[in-house]
């Protein structure tokens, strides 16, 4: 043996039910980050487009913060924002900008009532900042410096266990594909060298704004290299001996 998988197994010469095991299970982690992507179009990128950034800029805001700003005004010129109409952004501008101060805070406390409070509440379920007291929208008035360690920190430890999992079993169904051996060792660490750039890049961003770059970039090698993971070993399964059926047929 040389190392080479297919010396004793191969994609193409799997049983029948092992084939369509493996092909409904990379299909399904196709959709799921297809819309993962969607989610994080919907979550991220759209809310930084209306508030007229381009995703480098986005993600720079995300974890770096808009240090000019404090964290509610980025909210409500953000995602929060369709929900207020331009007369209650500027009660909420006007109030922070004079120290968001508790004597003034029954001022703009009904736009948090009618407006904010079924969402961010601890009741809501949607797990986003509680707005429903004082205390609670105080903390969100202090400097915007994007992500909390303590946000970063939950993320990232449940990204890297998630996706380093779905990146070693669509790698294990991979590796048993017709690519040659070197490269094939490529295409299955790239992913996970991916999964540190985007991850890893978030906490520096936080530091350093250009690292938001690493952070866009890891996330784009992370989508192909799974393209390429799922388009191969489907290809290998279904596809690859009809190709070479067809050559030898037009050879003859």
């Amino acid at each position: 043996m040389n190392g080479d998988t297919r010396s004793f197994l191969s994609l193409a010469s799997l049983p029948l039910p092992v084939k369509a095991l493996f092909s409904a299970y990379l299909l399904t982690i196709g959709i799921g980050y297809l819309i993962a992507v969607l989610y994080l179009f919907l979550i991220d990128v759209e809310p930084h487009r209306e508030m007229g950034m381009s995703v480098l800029q986005g993600t720079i805001h995300k974890y770096y913060g808009r240090r000019r700003d404090t964290r509610l005004e980025g909210m409500v010129r953000g995602s929060m924002g369709t929900y207020l109409t331009p007369a209650e952004k500027e009660q909420i501008f006007a109030w922070v900008e004079s120290g968001a101060t508790a004597e003034d805070f029954p001022k703009v406390k009904p736009v948090f009532d009618r407006d904010c409070i079924k969402c961010h509440s601890p009741t809501s379920g949607l797990n986003l900042i509680p707005l429903t007291k004082f205390e609670e929208v105080k903390r969100v008035t202090r400097k915007d410096l994007g992500e909390s360690v303590k946000t970063l920190a939950r993320v990232s430890h449940v990204h890297l266990f998630g996706i380093s999992l779905i990146f070693l079993t669509t790698g294990l169904i991979f590796v048993l594909s017709s690519l040659r051996g070197l490269l094939k060792s490529i295409v299955v660490v790239i992913p996970f060298a991916a999964i540190l750039m985007d991850i890893g890049s978030w906490w520096i961003t936080k530091i350093k704004p250009v690292y938001a770059y690493t952070v866009i970039i890891g996330g784009a090698l992370m989508g192909l290299s799974l393209a390429v993971q799922i388009f191969f070993s489907l290809y290998d399964m279904w596809l690859k001996k009809r190709a070479l059926a067809g050559l030898k047929g037009n050879d003859t």
